[in-house]
């Protein structure tokens, strides 16, 4: 990843929403300043690495006296881009897609979903968490009248590959894919997969390794 001529490992990526994080939990207690070794304690990380991401984008720091809680906030929200809003719409009405819609904390990032897509005939119509769910018919129109950014697929992998294949042809910029499929869009359509089973796996293995009665 790129920012202007300058690569940034996607490692650094990762970790900005995690940094997003605990900077808004210190502003919502009112602190102001906080040193790069006070947030390494918090975040389990060190703080030679806390700076040395920083730096990648201008440092924000300075020396004696830490960074500024609430710049620094604002400023990886803008790395981020969460300084504006970001329309986006659900394809799946089922468990996984109800419960993403229900996600609370989505708006406070500025990611709205707007309308929810299924097949289904008895659930379209219907709503989900205030959110109309519309016929898979209406979807290529639906984006383009609403400026829709972002996608969510979440629905089985024998439709996914058909879904992947019609948003192609689309103006929105990325899916958040939680089928089990790895699927790369063309046309700088960003794809961040979600593959659950695999989190569980790592989380297994963790146990597997912390358990030193397991073979």
């Amino acid at each position: 990843m790129y920012k202007g001529n300058k690569y940034i490992s996607p490692a650094i990526i990762k970790r900005l929403p995690r940094y997003y994080r605990f900077l808004g939990e210190l502003k919502s207690e009112g602190v102001e300043r906080i040193s790069s070794s006070e947030l390494s304690k918090m975040m389990n990380a060190t703080a030679s690495q806390i700076r040395q991401d920083l730096n990648n984008f201008g440092g924000f720091g300075q020396q004696g006296y830490g960074y500024n809680v609430e710049y620094l906030y604002n400023e990886i929200g803008k790395i981020l881009h969460l300084n504006k809003p970001h329309n986006m719409v659900m394809i799946g009405a089922g468990n996984l897609g109800s419960a993403i819609c229900g996600y609370k904390t989505f708006p406070r990032y500025g990611f709205n979903i707007l309308a929810v897509f299924d097949v289904d005939p008895n659930k379209i119509g219907s709503h989900i968490h205030d959110i109309e769910v519309h016929s898979m018919d209406e979807l290529e129109t639906f984006l383009d009248e609403n400026a829709v950014e972002i996608v969510i697929v979440a629905i089985p992998t024998d439709n996914a590959f058909d879904v992947m294949k019609r948003l192609e042809k689309t103006h929105i910029k990325g899916v958040w894919n939680f089928a089990h499929i790895d699927y790369e869009m063309p046309n700088g359509i960003a794809v961040e997969s979600v593959h659950l089973s695999e989190s569980l796996m790592i989380l297994n293995y963790k146990i597997a390794n912390n358990d030193k009665t397991i073979d």
